[in-house]
């Protein structure tokens, strides 16, 4: 497997592992307005199947998704073997913003929204989740790479404000329209 596309089985691993402690909190409510924590799965696993589809690498029937991280953790093996395949990884095509690899695309935009969504998903259901400066650093470089696509709908909604000298954590769920100071609603 490249090394560009283990950068996304790692991201897909540790998307695996918040789901793995989500204590099976599947409806809980996340950040991503109307979205539950199942939601969420079932976008990253769409999206992705999607995406090989539309190139002629179907990784297989769609996991059930009743235990969302078995059918995570499937899916993502089945992801992983695609990659895998002699010349997939390297294969080319048009992009969005211009010439690119299927392992580039899974790596620098579906292992992004890996990234994110599973801030969304640690936050809903109350696991710790941070980033260090040098992945904040990268998922700003690429998300600099979008330009104004970033706000497209699907996307990401409008920055939120937070202060000059919040954490790299905060500085990016702001910028991706995330308010950091979301929390789940307490249940009674």
């Amino acid at each position: 497997m490249t090394t560009t596309a283990q950068h996304f089985t790692q991201r897909a691993a540790t998307f695996a592992d918040i789901l793995d402690r989500a204590d099976a909190q599947w409806d809980a409510p996340t950040p991503c307005e109307g979205w539950s924590v199942r939601d969420v799965v079932a976008h990253v696993v769409d999206t992705e199947r999607d995406f090989l589809e539309r190139h002629d690498l179907a990784p297989g029937p769609r996991p059930d998704l009743t235990d969302p991280a078995a059918g995570w953790r499937r899916h993502a093996a089945e992801v992983a073997a695609v990659l895998d395949r002699d010349g997939v990884a390297d294969r080319e095509y048009d992009g969005f913003f211009g010439r690119t690899t299927i392992a580039a695309t899974m790596a620098d935009f579906y292992g992004w929204d890996l990234v994110v969504h599973g801030s969304d998903v640690a936050r809903a259901t109350r696991q710790p989740w941070s980033i260090d400066e040098a992945e904040a650093a990268e998922l700003h470089a690429t998300a600099d790479g979008w330009g104004d696509a970033l706000y497209s709908d699907g996307v990401c909604t409008g920055p939120v404000d937070v202060d000059p000298d919040a954490s790299a954590t905060d500085r990016l769920l702001a910028r991706l329209g995330r308010d950091p100071r979301w929390e789940p609603a307490t249940v009674s």
